[in-house]
């Protein structure tokens, strides 16, 4: 397969917004590190309480088609917790929606409370049971009522913020990151103000109008640790950080001092179902990579991997056998790959083919021709049953049965060049199926739609997602097409 060529980094050039420019210290020498300042507290999040002062009054109005009911003061009282409970998920503190953006969770909740009221006071008392009619104005009192609280909340929400936006570094090449900064200054009711620009390539500006907001171009760890003590910045825009693994340490020093790192995609809407801001897909990035699954994930792997083994065992000496007759010495393929953390590993295989050297196998796409392959070598590729061994190397605790499909050192390396985000896919162990194998992408298809997928699953994760996964490739092994 022909890798796809190089994502290109956009240029953008901003406007003259008139803002005033934010005082920086001058740099004092080159050789200032990526100290940030320890020991600042982290931001608080935004007191739930409004939010659930709105939930629990929401009720009252409802209750009150409860009158002449028995135990309606206990009934009330049995609303109001209820809503509580089932109350929608806050959403992040700089990016407040909309009455209108609660509605739907909000009327389902209210639905699942007074259909569960119902049903209780049914059981317990039959002669009062409740009428379709009284249901249906309690809810629509309740969630009316909701409705308009959380929107109460919302709208102060949005005006603090208005008022009163936080000071954020945005990250990034430099004139990408620009044109961020800039669509903040022309939107505030996200409230967010950047005050500066991060870059480690402060020789690509020449010719640019860089300045063009008034805001400093960083580059260096003096000049960003004294950007956010000067401005007590609490959010910082990446953009692009996969693709600039000399951010990596930056971003994470910036997260440990009580900064908000989110991740900007400032070209399309490949986050999609995140968050927004000034119109840019975004997604909120953990201080440190996410090591999704943990002891869950590697007990789920090894009762599967054991179990599989020793009940295909038969199955798997029956394949070598064959392959012994037919294609001689060598049944098993020993192959390099790349693993977590970027760790190389052996991966195991039954031999399906035979490359004319160890160079051709580590550098060429593809090696096997299947016209020329024997009957039942052909056989086991189209039924994935030569991956079966891999089984071993998650025994082993080399991959994990779901997880981004491991690839060579040589095209690693070419990959990671090429596609921004591809290296990212090395957080988690490596998987015998993943989210992108079950959405088609197998064999010669876009290395760049596979490290998206594969970078989902790994935002995403749950130990459920991965039972999902793989009864789906058990399902699509009904239906084999080969690799």
């Amino acid at each position: 397969m022909t890798a796809e060529s190089t994502v290109p980094t956009p240029a953008g050039q901003a406007r003259d917004l008139g803002s005033s420019p934010v005082s920086v210290l001058p740099q004092r020498d080159g050789t200032a590190g990526r100290r940030l300042p320890a020991g600042r507290i982290a931001p608080r999040p935004d007191s739930p309480l409004p939010l659930l002062l709105a939930d629990g009054t929401a009720a009252l109005p409802g209750s009150l088609v409860l009158t002449g009911t028995p135990h309606q003061p206990l009934l009330a009282a049995l609303l109001v917790a209820a809503s509580l409970l089932l109350r929608p998920r806050p959403h992040p503190a700089r990016l407040p929606p909309g009455a209108l953006d609660d509605l739907p969770a909000l009327c389902g909740r209210v639905a699942v409370v007074w259909l569960a009221l119902a049903a209780l006071v049914a059981a317990y008392a039959p002669p009062h049971a409740l009428s379709a009619r009284t249901l249906l104005l309690g809810f629509l009192l309740h969630a009316a009522t909701g409705c308009v609280g959380r929107g109460a909340v919302h709208r102060r929400h949005r005006t603090a913020l208005l008022d009163h936006p936080g000071a954020a570094l945005v990250v990034g090449p430099t004139a990408t990151a620009q044109r961020v900064a800039s669509a903040l200054l022309r939107h505030p009711r996200c409230g967010v103000r950047p005050v500066g620009i991060v870059t480690d390539d402060p020789g690509g500006t020449a010719g640019l109008p860089v300045l063009s907001t008034g805001l400093p171009v960083l580059s260096t760890g003096e000049e960003v640790r004294r950007a956010v003590v000067q401005n007590g910045v609490r959010d910082v825009l990446a953009v692009y950080p996969s693709a600039r693994p000399r951010q990596t340490a930056l971003l994470r020093a910036l997260a440990e001092s009580g900064c908000t790192v989110w991740e900007v995609d400032a070209d399309a809407s490949s986050y999609a179902g995140r968050h927004r801001i000034a119109g840019f897909a975004c997604r909120r990035l953990e201080p440190g990579p996410r090591r999704p699954g943990g002891a869950g994930k590697r007990l789920l792997d090894v009762t599967v991997s054991g179990a599989l083994l020793v009940l295909l065992s038969p199955l798997l000496l029956a394949c070598a056998t064959v392959l012994r007759v037919l294609s001689g010495p060598g049944v098993l393929f020993r192959q390099e790959r790349v693993g977590k953390d970027g760790r190389p590993f052996t991966l195991l295989k039954f031999r399906t083919h035979r490359p004319v050297d160890e160079h051709e196998s580590a550098t060429r796409w593809s090696v096997a021709d299947e016209r020329r392959m024997p009957w039942f070598c052909r056989f086991l590729r189209r039924t994935s049953l030569d991956e079966l061994l891999q089984l071993w190397n998650v025994f082993r605790g080399d991959m994990s049965l779901v997880g981004p499909r491991p690839e060579r050192p040589y095209f690693v390396a070419q990959f990671s060049r090429a596609h921004p985000g591809y290296a990212a896919r090395h957080r988690v162990p490596a998987g015998i199926t993943g989210l992108a194998q079950i959405n088609g992408l197998r064999g010669d298809t876009s290395i760049e739609d596979r490290a998206r997928f594969d970078n989902a699953y790994i935002d995403d994760w749950s130990l459920w997602r991965d039972v999902c996964i793989l009864l789906r490739t058990a399902a699509a092994l009904a239906r084999p097409t080969g690799s």
